[in-house]
């Protein structure tokens, strides 16, 4: 395509975009009703791409970031306190912290703070971008990283106190105007299940029994070649149980009532982000189920919730519980577990709310 359709087509995308915008669609939204990736929106937003007059006025204007991922993260602490957004097609998850102690062994790394704790995928991020859109309230800035089909991995949304000044210094060292990512069409798939009857399911249980530690269940899931719902769907009845697809929602209003501290993972195959400790004020609303914390806001979507599981898994520290939550096409939406350090057993009262929610109805008679 030629340098003139590119910056045609991308003005015509951005008059869309605004349009729906402007309607109340969220970009995501928004960028789905034009048939576009969010990445390939966000991309046509670039500031090489439009004249001067509309680069002041226009909704958006971004600046694709150079790709080192890692100094990006590190580089964040110096901004001070943000909002992580991490999320799937079923769950939101947003934590509001200081980027600390971010890391990368090849291409896995982690950001491990108080507030925001991240395990990062870098492997499957392919675009980073500074994004500026103008609202009535004012500016907003954020850097929103985006995988090879243009699907958000992670995004990092100023909040009240970021320091401004030290943002647009990293932007600065990390903008690249001259690149212009491009996105291929389709969207991230999970390999498909190899059929029940070619898994070793008793080497699985008996591998699943001896793992010391729960790090050890990916390497568990490599070695045995299974996907993670079948490997629920293996040892049900052993070291898995279903649950009442609503667990989830009653174990939030259960920790919630107790104060009981929980641990909430949810990502894509590009990040992991996960809350520790309490939550507070949890809010039904139509599909969604709410957590609507100072500093933690997680959206959960009920009618998402195909499989529910109750998973023990072994380690050196006694056993760790956990409810996990699968999607009609078996990818995990997010997984619940009670706070738990290493070298320190698992708590008790987390074990037995677990269990209560995943066996029976609790008793939640203040529950609308």
């Amino acid at each position: 395509m030629s340098t003139t359709n590119t910056t045609n087509t991308a003005s015509h995308w951005r008059t869309s975009f605004a349009t729906l915008r402007a309607q109340g669609l969220r970009a995501r939204d928004a960028a789905r009703q034009l048939g576009l990736s969010e990445g390939a929106v966000v991309a046509a937003h670039a500031v090489s791409l439009m004249s001067p007059q509309e680069a002041a006025d226009g909704l958006l204007t971004t600046v694709a970031l150079d790709g080192e991922w890692v100094r990006i993260l590190q580089g964040l602490e110096t901004v001070g306190p943000v909002m992580a957004l991490t999320r799937n097609e079923h769950v939101v998850h947003e934590k509001i912290g200081v980027y600390r102690n971010v890391s990368a062994q090849g291409p896995v790394g982690l950001a491990v703070g108080p507030e925001i704790d991240l395990r990062l995928f870098l492997m499957n991020w392919h675009a980073g971008f500074h994004v500026v859109e103008r609202t009535p309230q004012g500016e907003r800035h954020s850097l929103q990283f985006f995988d090879r089909h243009g699907q958000a991995v992670h995004k990092v949304h100023a909040r009240p106190g970021t320091d401004l000044q030290a943002l647009d210094a990293l932007v600065q060292q990390h903008a690249r105007p001259e690149l212009h990512p491009v996105f291929t069409v389709g969207e991230h798939r999970s390999r498909p299940d190899r059929p029940d009857a070619e898994i070793d399911a008793l080497g699985l249980g008996d591998a699943w029994a001896g793992m010391r530690d729960t790090h050890e269940f990916f390497d568990l899931l490599k070695r045995f070649n299974v996907g993670r719902l079948q490997a629920m769907r293996l040892m049900e009845g052993v070291h898995t149980q279903r649950t009442p697809l609503i667990a989830v929602e009653w174990m939030l209003h259960l920790a919630s009532r107790s104060g009981l501290p929980i641990m909430v993972f949810a990502g894509n195959h590009g990040c992991l982000q996960i809350h520790t400790g309490a939550v507070h004020r949890i809010e039904p609303m139509g599909p969604w189920i709410n957590v609507l914390d100072e500093g933690f806001n997680l959206h959960l979507r009920r009618d998402a919730i195909h499989e529910s599981w109750l998973v023990t898994k072994p380690t050196d520290d006694g056993p760790v519980t956990s409810i996990e939550l699968f999607d009609e096409r078996g990818d995990v939406i997010a997984m619940c577990f009670g706070e738990r350090k290493p070298g320190r057993p698992e708590l008790p009262a987390w074990r037995q709310l677990a269990h209560e929610v995943s066996t029976g109805e609790p008793q939640l008679e203040a529950v609308a």
